[in-house]
């Protein structure tokens, strides 16, 4: 084993660890964003969730436990994660240019009352943003996930989560824990008679 691997390792870990203690200060803001969810939901409506390489897949996965489940036996919920479809990236992304792939999703499948999830570690990927601003002219109400800063994309968003760091791994770290923390909340909320799976 080559020297110094476990030191590394062990530092990453208690990193990660300090850096997901330190999330629990933003709980006001995640129960806030889970509200926003929930409101929708019992109105109807759908999730449309995106984001950029990492985020991406955070946008997939928090779509796939809402449609599929995450700890309770329950009706799937909508939920479109804006990255999947690579017919209508590449073609937008042709047309129109990278940073409207979202956007132009957003304006064909957003509606009033619908929930935008916006995911970005800077806070300032341009098409994230762009698809935010469109979720507002929309009537969307919009959910940010970001880094310490929240870049440009706060100003954009009716809650903003901002992980407490700018380091992107740990960034990522709690927000694969707050979608987690979301799914859970909106099926408590919802679903609170649905028996537990695991």
């Amino acid at each position: 084993m080559p020297k110094g691997l476990k030191p590394l390792i062990a530092s990453q870990l208690r990193e990660s660890s300090r850096t997901l203690a330190a999330a629990a200060r933003l709980t006001p803001e995640i129960a806030a964003a889970a509200e926003l969810l929930v409101a929708a939901y019992r109105r109807g409506r759908k999730a449309l969730i995106f984001g950029n390489g990492g985020s991406a897949a955070d946008a997939q996965h928090f779509a796939a436990e809402l449609v599929g489940r995450f700890a309770r036996e329950r009706r799937p919920l909508p939920a479109l994660a804006l990255t999947v479809n690579t017919s209508d990236l590449t073609a937008i992304g042709n047309d129109y240019g990278y940073d409207q792939v979202f956007a132009r999703q957003l304006q064909a499948h957003g509606r009033r009352g619908d929930v935008a999830v916006a995911i970005t570690t800077s806070g300032s990927s341009a098409n994230v943003l762009k698809a935010a601003a469109a979720a507002r002219r929309r009537g969307l109400a919009v959910i940010g996930l970001t880094g310490a800063g929240g870049g440009r994309l706060k100003d954009l968003c009716d809650v903003c989560v901002r992980a407490p760091s700018s380091d992107t791994a740990r960034v990522q770290e709690v927000h694969a824990a707050v979608i987690h923390a979301w799914c859970s909340a909106v099926e408590s909320i919802l679903f609170p008679k649905s028996p537990k799976v695991h």
